[in-house]
This record gives C-alpha cells, structure tokens and sequence, in this order.
C-alpha cells in the first residue's frame, strides 16, 4: 500500500473567482461585455470561452455569452481551481468526537457546517477545527488534512478522519474499492412505487446549472455511480428511505432521487423547497411551509458508518442519532398522516 493512494473522492468543487452585483441602474448587456468592465486584464475572448463551458452563472445559472444583465443580476465566473493558495487556520470549533484512538477520528458533524475551506467559506469549517484539535495531519489527494470522505454542508452525520500518512492510504483504499458501509436516512418528495431498488446513472456536472449535479445515463460523461434504497415509512405525500452507497459521488444521492422524480426534502438547490406533491389547498401549504421552517435544510442524514480500522483490522460499525430537526418534521408528517386517513 502506497500512502499516495488517490481514494474515491471527487473533485468537483467550482471556486468563485469573480462575483460582480448590477446596479439598480443597469441597461441590458451581454454578460462577456459587463464583465470586460469588471474585470482587469480580461479578453471579450476568454470569457465567451468561459460562458461556453458553463463557468459564468447569472443568479447562479449558467449562461452564454450573448446572454443580457439586468439590474441587481448577481454575475459569477467560477472555476475547478481556487483564485489562490489559502493558508488554513486553525480554529477552535467544537467537535461532536464519537470515537478516537491514535490513528482516527469519527465525528459526528451538525447540519451547516461546512466541511472544508472553499469559495465563500475560507474559515470556520471542519478542517479548520481538526487541525486547531489535531497536529500534522495528513492530506488528501486534494490537500485537505485529515478527509477521507465528506458530506454536504447542509448534511449531517458521521465522518471519519485519518490522523496519519498509513491511516488516509488504508481508509482511502477502503472507500475507492467500495468496502465502508455507509448508510443514509432521506425524507423525498413522493410515495415511492417500490419498496427497495437501485438507481444507477453517471453522474457528472449540470450543463444548465453548474451549481447542480445531473444524471447521465449513456454516455462517458459523469463518473459511475449507485444508490441502493429501502423504503422506512411512508407519509402520504413524502417517503422516508434508507440510502447506502455504493459508491461516493458528489451530491449523490440528492443527483440520483431528483433524477427519478422524489427530490429530497427542501433540498433548495434541486428544488425541493416548492411543494412538489399533495394538494393545493392553503391549510397544506401552510403545513408544508411550517415543516421547512422545523427543517431549514435538505432532509438527508450520513447515519451509519462502518469500515475495517488500519491498525486492528477490525470491522468498526458507527451509528449516529437522528438530528431533532429531521425527527421533529417526521413527528408533524406522522400526525399529518393519521389525521388524514381519518
């Protein structure tokens, strides 16, 4: 085992390099022309080579270069790479530590907390605790100390982290042959037709919104990817199912769900914050509105973790709490149902 083993870990972060905000004032313009005043040493060129790949985003869509700006349009060019070297700090944040020897670490991390330094969050992330926790992490085949794996910002749940060199090289390994077991709690849109299945799909970077990740069936395109489920519980209008990955790809198992129709629960950047199903009636928006108001995030919970520890070889098996807020809109889903078949 090489201790430079690259493990199954996707690098598909796009780094905001320039964010410029139209006036209220603002005439209709192509975009590659608003931003030739923006930005300095920039060719009308490079950024219609820019648009064409998808990297300028108007309110957070990608547009082409002939597109027009309007007025209090928000305008980003972003990129694979970071603007700049970052140099990490060390921060003092607390840390959920389920379990820790000398070699790892499982935390237990609460929905918001980003995971590691990137456009929009250079400090106050998990990186940024472990390193004030622990000292000369190793890195990762993208340089962030301690991450064999990670999970949205918005997604809570269990995480384990390599304290030495032999530690990154033996999980990595794990997780690039598919050997961790990794199970996930999600609440979609929807009552799902079939009680446990897999969906299966490349998944690979919007076309349309770079912000999003989409499912491509045929094709090279995107990196192989499946989600096997089970159905937990059914709430007339929404299902809550158990996730386990067979594989790690970014934005997975909200990419795969939307792709089959029950996009994850005010999941926002897939659209699960609009009422997708159930009726129309005022008192159910309302009592929809309150459940996303209970959970201000994508209902979606990394529960279960299990994987063989670098040193002991033994099968270690970790399992998480489900956070209040998820339990909570499952309670007002409960009542919701029984109240209705009544």
């Amino acid at each position: 085992m090489t201790k430079n083993f690259i493990p199954e870990f996707d690098n598909d972060d796009l780094y905001e390099h320039h964010r410029v905000i139209a006036t209220d004032g603002q005439a209709p313009l192509r975009v590659d022309k608003f931003l030739m005043n923006f930005i300095e040493n920039a060719t009308r060129n490079k950024l219609q080579q820019a648009a064409k790949a998808g990297n300028v985003l108007v309110n957070d869509i990608a547009v082409k270069s002939n597109h027009k700006v309007k007025a209090k349009d928000v305008v980003r060019i972003v990129l694979a790479h970071p603007p700049q070297e970052n140099l990490l700090i060390a921060e003092d944040i607390p840390l959920n530590i389920v379990y820790e020897d000398e070699t790892i670490m499982v935390v237990n991390k609460p929905a918001g907390l980003v995971v590691h330094p990137g456009h929009g969050n250079p400090s106050g992330t998990l990186v940024n605790g472990l390193i004030y926790h622990i000292e000369n992490l190793p890195t990762n085949s993208n340089e962030r100390p301690g991450l064999v794996h990670r999970i949205d910002k918005d997604t809570s749940g269990l995480l384990v982290v390599a304290k030495t060199d032999f530690a990154m090289a033996h999980l990595s390994k794990q997780f690039f042959d598919r050997k961790t077991n990794r199970k996930y709690l999600a609440l979609v849109w929807g009552n799902m037709k079939n009680n446990e299945g897999t969906i299966e799909g490349n998944i690979g970077r919007s076309q349309k919104n770079r912000l999003q990740m989409d499912v491509f069936q045929e094709g090279d395109f995107g990196k192989h990817a499946v989600t096997h489920f089970k159905v937990i519980e059914r709430y007339t209008y929404v299902t809550l199912v158990e996730c386990t990955l067979e594989t790690g790809r970014t934005h997975q198992i909200r990419a795969h769900f939307k792709h089959i129709g029950h996009t994850l629960f005010n999941d926002e950047r897939y659209g699960g914050n609009d009422i997708l199903k159930g009726t129309t009636f005022t008192k159910y928006k309302q009592f929809v509105e309150n459940c996303f108001k209970i959970l201000p995030r994508q209902a979606l919970h990394a529960k279960t973790l299990g994987f063989r520890h670098p040193i002991t070889k033994e099968m270690m098996q970790f399992d998480s709490e489900i956070p209040k807020d998820i339990t909570d809109c499952l309670e007002k889903w409960k009542t919701y149902t029984l109240n209705s078949k009544e």
